[in-house]
């Protein structure tokens, strides 16, 4: 099933690190059937707050999402980013194809107590 690196960055200004970054990230993801999904792209808000950028990397699944974090390769370039970017990042499993709300929706029902 798939899975994402989903990242939430705050506003930076620009720094060659950030730029050493971006040109080397592709080769940590390629291992691992990484790619970017969004990215530099503009996001709108509908509710909340949402200030920075957004980042979205699939994966194959979360063994390949968790092994390409914890890689040397990743690793070595990370405080790049993380030196001037600060943010909020998450790996999270998707939904299969056929996933329905209704029956997640019908579960939470029969959790509720009776009233």
């Amino acid at each position: 099933m798939t899975a994402y690196a989903i990242a939430h960055l705050q506003e930076a200004a620009p720094h060659p690190e950030i730029a050493e970054y971006m040109e080397r990230i592709t080769g940590t993801l390629e291992p691992y059937g990484g790619r970017f999904l969004v990215h530099g792209t503009q996001h709108e808000v509908k509710e909340g707050s949402w200030p920075g950028h957004v980042v979205v990397i699939g994966f194959p699944g979360i063994a390949e999402a968790r092994a390409w974090w914890d890689s040397a390769a990743y690793q070595e370039i990370a405080p790049l980013r993380s030196r001037h970017i600060e943010g909020d990042i998450i790996l999270v499993d998707g939904v299969p194809g056929e996933y329905d709300p209704a029956s997640t929706a019908r579960a939470m029902r029969e959790a509720l107590p009776a009233e």
